[in-house]
């Protein structure tokens, strides 16, 4: 079993928002699909780190959830920003289970296990929190963090955190995140939500404060998984 990931499929199969007008984005959905089955295998297991679909409500994602339910391997999806069908995590297994989706996990205040590590992670929130209402926001996400952190040490594996918002971007912290991700002697963490070349060019990857971090965004990877294990 491996263990790959990637971030910010932006699927549109059942809606009318394509994202090949962006530069590097031209028929990206064969391009992921041709790449994704070279690499993985029924036994792996892909994180797919938020920004999945643009459908707005759950069951208007059908065709996008059947489309990568039908590829190889595993998936475990994480929440993102433009994850607008997003409720809650019974809610959406429900729909999952229903329709047939048996490919697909949600990690949302868990953790997910592997045979060497255990996903967890959340969505984030900005890295400038100044409202009140981005504050609470921010608390919350901060909070579904450590949940998830907790419920992947008790699996007695290591924890490989999984954000769509970067907490270390362009010099700047997150510090409540990264306060977490420290606290809780985190190694790797993996990240989407940047895109373009000059945004990427701000992304930071390596080691900063004993965690390493990498951005998995589809365009960063060239829309190729990436192995983590």
């Amino acid at each position: 079993m491996s263990l790959f990931a990637i971030a910010d499929l932006h699927l549109s199969l059942g809606e009318d928002k394509p994202m090949d007008i962006f530069a590097g984005w031209n028929d990206y959905v064969n391009r992921l699909k041709t790449n994704w089955c070279k690499l993985i295998t029924d036994d792996d297991i892909v994180m797919i780190a938020g920004d999945i679909s643009w459908a707005m409500r759950l069951e208007e994602t059908y065709v996008d959830f059947k489309w990568i339910n039908d590829l190889p391997g595993k998936k475990v999806f994480l929440k993102g920003n433009h994850d607008y069908w997003w409720g809650t995590k019974g809610k959406i297994e429900k729909f999952l289970a229903e329709n047939e989706l048996d490919t697909i996990s949600i990690l949302f205040n868990n953790a997910y296990e592997t045979d060497e590590y255990a996903l967890c992670g959340t969505r984030g929130w900005f890295l400038e929190n100044d409202t009140p209402e981005d504050l609470k926001v921010l608390n919350r996400e901060v909070g579904r963090l450590r949940t998830s952190i907790e419920c992947a040490l008790k699996t007695g594996k290591e924890p490989i955190v999984f954000l769509h918002y970067p907490p270390y971007y362009n010099r700047t912290e997150c510090k409540e995140l990264m306060d977490v991700l420290i606290e809780y002697n985190i190694n790797k963490c993996y990240y989407g939500h940047i895109h373009g070349a000059k945004n990427m060019r701000n992304a930071f990857e390596g080691e900063y404060k004993g965690i390493n971090f990498k951005l998995i965004s589809c365009d960063k990877l060239s829309f190729i998984p990436l192995l983590v294990r």
